[in-house]
């Protein structure tokens, strides 16, 4: 279940009602497999201590200094056991191997590097360079990805409900996004501000696809973990940002039970008080706010987010009000108190519940020439506004 605690965190893409609901439903070797997941993550609670935010894996900024950022990458293999980091097996500047998990790891740290550094200027994950390991092949048929503060850890999936984690791109950029938000706001793992930590990570998982994919916000499928379950299951995914509650609805795994908005929030004690759960909510907004500006959605819609996230005032037992507020006064610092960005994360607030105040800028729709439909010509990459 991989629940974490503050200091030390470590942060699992699938969210432990999922694995519970499999091991009550499921059958006899889908809850064997269910039921080893849940004994490692019952071990990694045990050991989290080890494991700081960044674990000392920073390079030092004055290695960077003259020169610009470069992604360093490494990946190893567990080879079914729980055994960190593993075998090494593939290092930057080394071609493919013959793994393709191997393989699929070490691009999605790629991309997820570039993306934030093409895009926002940010030196990895914690800005100062820090180096992408990741160990694949991690247990035997475990049912999960995590980042652990310190590299990121792939199962294979059982091959019967679930695929292999490295396959999905946002998975990738879901759980490095965990050590962006931990290294600037540090969100409490719990109710709200919980809730806010996995959804920061969906946006900029979904925004990670959109980018390697080269999509536009209506082009995106703005599903997360789409691909991941095996064939057969009911569902297309693990989430939908454009439509919490509708990503799955079968026998063994359940109904998802995301809430699109505040009046179907859930009051749980279970994951931390739902932070899988009532994510739904502020990804639904941020897929709005998205939606109505148009054009790729990391450039403004995604621009706001990363400036709320990186934003001092925003402090670690943030609820979801206090983080609207925060976006509605960077969209009107970044674009103008009047601009039609600002309206639009206004009226995505309001239209899940999340603020009741009035609307007090304009609600006009963006023009064509606003909407930021052009891809930036600089290589394809660097956004045309900050």
């Amino acid at each position: 279940m991989c629940i974490p605690n503050r200091a030390h965190s470590i942060y699992c893409i699938l969210p432990p009602h999922i694995l519970i609901n499999i091991a009550k439903r499921g059958t006899p070797e889908q809850r064997d497999a269910v039921l080893e997941t849940l004994s490692v993550d019952q071990s990694l609670r045990a050991v989290r201590s080890q494991f700081s935010l960044l674990g000392g894996n920073k390079i030092a900024h004055e290695s960077l200094t003259g020169t610009p950022p470069q992604k360093q990458r490494t990946i190893y293999d567990a080879k079914t056991t729980q055994v960190l980091p593993g075998t090494f097996v593939r290092a930057e500047g080394q071609p493919p191997v013959g793994d393709q998990a191997v393989n699929e790891a070490f691009d999605g740290l790629g991309n997820t590097f570039d993306f934030y550094f093409k895009s926002y200027q940010r030196n990895s994950i914690d800005n100062a360079g820090l180096r992408l390991n990741a160990t694949v092949h991690y247990g035997s048929k475990y049912d999960n990805a995590f980042w652990n503060g310190q590299e990121m850890i792939f199962g294979d999936g059982d091959g019967v409900i679930f695929n292999n984690f490295t396959s999905c791109i946002d998975v990738i950029g879901h759980e490095l996004t965990h050590g962006v938000t931990g290294s600037e706001a540090n969100l409490v793992y719990q109710g709200q501000s919980g809730a806010l930590n996995e959804s920061i990570s969906d946006v900029f998982g979904s925004c990670v696809k959109q980018f390697v994919k080269n999509q536009t916000a209506d082009q995106a499928d703005w599903l997360i973990g789409e691909g991941l379950l095996a064939k057969g299951i009911q569902g297309v995914a693990l989430r939908s940002m454009k439509a919490p509650g509708t990503a799955f609805d079968d026998p063994n795994l359940g109904k998802d039970d995301q809430p699109a908005d505040m009046a179907h929030y859930v009051q749980t004690a279970s994951d931390n008080g739902g932070v899988h759960t009532n994510s739904g909510i502020p990804n639904h907004a941020f897929y709005l706010v998205a939606a109505a500006i148009g054009g790729y959605s990391w450039l403004k819609a995604g621009q706001v987010w990363y400036d709320t996230v990186t934003d001092p005032r925003l402090k670690s037992n943030a609820n979801f009000a206090t983080f609207a507020n925060l976006t509605i006064l960077n969209a009107g610092r970044r674009y103008g108190s009047s601009s039609p960005e600002k309206a639009a994360v206004n009226n995505a607030w309001h239209q899940v519940g999340v603020l009741k105040q009035p609307l007090s800028v304009s609600s006009q729709p963006l023009n064509p020439s606003q909407r930021g439909e052009t891809r930036p010509s600089n290589g394809g990459t660097q956004p045309s506004q900050r």
